[in-house]
């Protein structure tokens, strides 16, 4: 057997392994998932079809969340059938040494990393907008404002029509125009603001160019603040935000300078862009940390207590991980050092444990 079919070999019990936990994890959190919303079908049009929808839109948030634990997983189970069964030894016996078993490895892993970063940055963000915008629009429905999202969202309130490019996850807006059409289908009025806030019951646009359209002459006038009553409530719009652990690393970044730009405080919206920078290579680290599991002092151990282990293992990882980012915003800790903490001790626990495999 070739070395580049016995790398392929590894790596796809490895995968396939990961593949099955994952579906595993996934049915039980969907499971459970789906049992908590029959508590609010009935409500407005939200039906057990719109919660179906809802959990399975969720279902790519869950995946990213869990990839870290479920690799870790995955990666025990198929290197660890694989020994059960005497493959790994007649591999090594045939000259295939522990470190090309390491890179086999190290290569899924890497597949993995590229599926978690695919899921976190372009699919979990929008079907994850997506399940709460229909859940939300589902159970809190109006006749007299309705909600259509895609780049930004539009509303109507009557006789305006108003499009938002941009939500943050403190209820601010940013990017907003308003158009008044009349009763005779006719343009008005448009009014465009880069920001606006929700104070006294009502938006406060900022930085405003509002135009006034009559039959022979447009009128152009710039204002700083400009009040603006509406039906939609930050709560409402709020159904349109990601919550910022679900938002891709370049939304976060763009939030974040604005925070930045307008002097406010960014330090939880930091620590999640970080955390999303590292939470592929945290999923790298599980996946390197499986093989002293097999082949160190665990070696000896069955495959079910490993499991356990490796369970207890991925459980402390996650738990330290959102321990340690609770920490941080309490006591002002960098954000980057509080992201990191945690992949890099498991880091050196997997390094720790390898010295004890050579």
């Amino acid at each position: 057997m070739s070395i580049k079919l016995i790398d392929r070999y590894i790596g796809l019990a490895v995968a396939s392994t990961t593949a099955i936990v994952m579906l595993v994890f996934l049915a039980l959190f969907t499971f459970s998932t789906f049992i908590n919303e029959l508590g609010d079908v009935g409500r407005g049009s939200y039906g057990l079809k719109e919660a179906a929808i809802y959990v399975s839109a969720t279902l790519p948030r869950l995946a990213y969340q869990l990839f870290p634990s479920v690799a870790l997983l995955g990666s025990i189970i198929g290197l660890g059938v694989l020994a059960s069964n005497s493959e790994l030894l007649v591999f090594r016996a045939s000259g295939y040494s522990l470190l090309r078993i390491i890179s086999a490895v190290m290569k899924t892993g890497f597949i993995f990393v590229l599926l978690m970063t695919l899921l976190g940055e372009m699919v979990a963000p929008v079907t994850e907008q997506y399940a709460q915008n229909m859940r939300s629009q589902a159970i809190n429905q109006s006749e007299k404002l309705s909600l259509h999202k895609r780049d930004g969202f539009w509303a109507r309130d009557g006789e305006y029509f108003v499009h938002v490019r941009d939500m943050y996850p403190d209820g601010s807006l940013g990017g907003i125009a308003i158009y008044n059409i009349n009763k005779n289908h006719q343009l008005t009025e448009v009014v465009q603001a880069k920001h606006a806030i929700f104070l006294n019951s009502e938006w406060v646009l900022q930085q405003v160019v509002k135009s006034s359209i009559k039959k022979d002459q447009v009128s152009v006038k710039t204002v700083d603040e400009l009040s603006w009553p509406t039906l939609m409530s930050p709560d409402l719009v709020s159904i349109v935000a990601v919550n910022p652990e679900f938002l891709s690393a370049w939304g976060l970044f763009k939030y974040i300078r604005y925070l930045k730009n307008n002097g406010l405080e960014a330090d939880r919206y930091e620590q999640f862009f970080w955390k999303k920078l590292v939470a592929p290579i945290a999923t790298a680290v599980m996946v390197f940390l499986a093989v002293p599991f097999v082949f160190g002092t665990l070696r000896t151990v069955p495959v079910g207590q490993r499991v356990f282990i490796g369970t207890l293992v991925g459980v402390g990882f996650h738990i330290l991980n959102q321990g340690v980012g609770f920490i941080g915003l309490v006591y002002g800790w960098n954000p980057f050092f509080v992201s990191v903490l945690p992949t890099v001790l498991f880091f050196a626990l997997a390094i720790h444990m390898m010295r004890k495999v050579f």
